[in-house]
């Protein structure tokens, strides 16, 4: 017997749907979708396969967490067959955590591991002028074009150099990290680049993963070029979006993000010479004012006038000066004329008080003289040319003694 695909699609429905009406299934959450109706779809995969999923509003609304790739759930639910594609999906009643999927699971402890190294420390300034790009995607892709319009309109004097760049599949990690140390390896030369772009457009977290490798991660923090990581959306947080000196939250945020605006920039221009004009006008303004003052005061007629005044003020000035001078020279002369006669009396005394000191200190001069006490009938005891005295002299002592006009030497027996 013959039947149509429709017939046979709506046979295999009746039968799953009869067969499965309530299903339990464990896997990882891939390709999540949130619409904006408040549906939700994903796919539920483990190692081998993967089933479709999806989630109505009303059972959303139930939720106590927030699905993500990644993540072991076991969904509730019941199999139906959509019959014009002949496809199958769970139509999901419930949803319960399972633990961290594999790929969650990978990515926290890699993120936890570099964190722990310091690799999401790095931070380099980026140029406000950026001269040379170099942006690290796939060349087909549809972020490339998105982030060289935006760069064309923005500011079109930088070189904007694409290095295509496997950005998904098993190859996309090394690939990415072998093209970072390519274009950092012209850093400190004339063609040194002054930013890197890595980055792609959106994805499953599968389609995503090779920015969560280790070996990006080592090639960004090691680059000294400054590198921007722009993969995704804005909610997709990826390894080289924390490794990164900056995070763009997509390929075309990057480019804003580096890039100054061309309009923004002319009107700051038009600002700034309207602020030098007026600041000139002032100046010109100042100085011609200065410039009257002075020709006024170098005026003749004001000249004239202003240095006779000024003569006249000298000569009063001299006048008054003289007098006080004057003034002050009597004064002076006459306290002069006070003190002389007490100056000589002074002096008198002081000379008489000295003079008669000095007589004191000559007759006692005279007193202990030696010619003097010699003249009066006493002779100098001498032993070796050196006045001694009588205590000094032993027995067996050859002396001399003398006088003012003789000398005589003796024996002490």
């Amino acid at each position: 017997m013959n039947i149509s695909v429709s017939e046979l699609n709506a046979q295999l429905k009746a039968l799953v749907e009869s067969t499965f009406l309530q299903v339990c299934v464990r896997g990882e959450i891939s390709n999540l979708t949130i619409h904006s109706s408040g549906h939700i779809y994903f796919s539920l995969k483990d190692k081998d396969s993967q089933i479709r999923c999806v989630m109505f509003k009303g059972n959303a609304l139930s939720l106590r967490f927030q699905p993500k790739n990644g993540l072991k759930v076991l969904v509730n639910g019941s199999i139906s067959v959509y019959i014009p594609r002949g496809e199958y999906q769970i139509q999901v009643l419930n949803i319960t955590p399972d633990g961290l999927g594999e790929l969650a699971l990978a990515y926290q402890e890699l993120k936890n591991k570099l964190q722990a190294k310091g690799y999401f420390d790095k931070s380099a300034k980026l140029p406000l002028f950026p001269k040379k790009i170099a942006i690290l995607t796939s060349n087909t892709g549809a972020a490339i074009h998105d982030m060289l319009k935006i760069a064309t309109k923005r500011w079109n004097l930088c070189q904007i150099h694409l290095l295509d760049t496997l950005v998904q599949g098993k190859d996309a990690a090394e690939s990415i990290a072998r093209n970072i140390a390519y274009i950092d390896s012209f850093h400190k030369t004339p063609e040194a680049y002054d930013v890197i772009v890595i980055g792609r457009g959106g994805g499953s977290i599968e389609d995503l993963w090779a920015f969560n490798q280790e070996v990006v991660a080592e090639a960004i923090f090691h680059a000294q070029t400054p590198i921007v990581s722009a993969v995704g959306h804005e909610s997709d947080m990826l390894i080289s979006d924390f490794v990164a000196d900056v995070r763009a939250p997509t390929p075309s945020g990057a480019m804003e993000l580096l890039l100054p605006d061309k309009n923004e920039w002319f009107l700051r221009l038009d600002e700034m010479l309207d602020s030098l004009h007026c600041a000139f006008s002032q100046v010109i303004k100042h100085k011609s004012a200065s410039l009257q003052r002075t020709q006024e005061l170098l005026n003749p007629q004001n000249f004239e006038s202003k240095n006779t005044l000024r003569t006249l003020a000298l000569h009063h000035l001299k006048s008054t000066l003289d007098s006080a001078l004057n003034n002050i020279l009597q004064t002076k002369k006459h306290h002069i004329g006070l003190l002389s006669p007490l100056l000589f009396q002074e002096s008198q005394n002081i000379f008489s008080r000295k003079y008669a000191h000095l007589n004191t200190l000559t007759n006692t001069l005279e007193a202990i003289n030696p010619q003097s006490i010699c003249a009066q009938g006493f002779a100098q005891i001498r032993k070796n040319d050196e006045v001694i005295s009588l205590k000094e002299l032993q027995s067996g002592d050859t002396i001399t003694l003398q006088d003012l006009e003789t000398s005589k030497e003796a024996k002490i027996l």
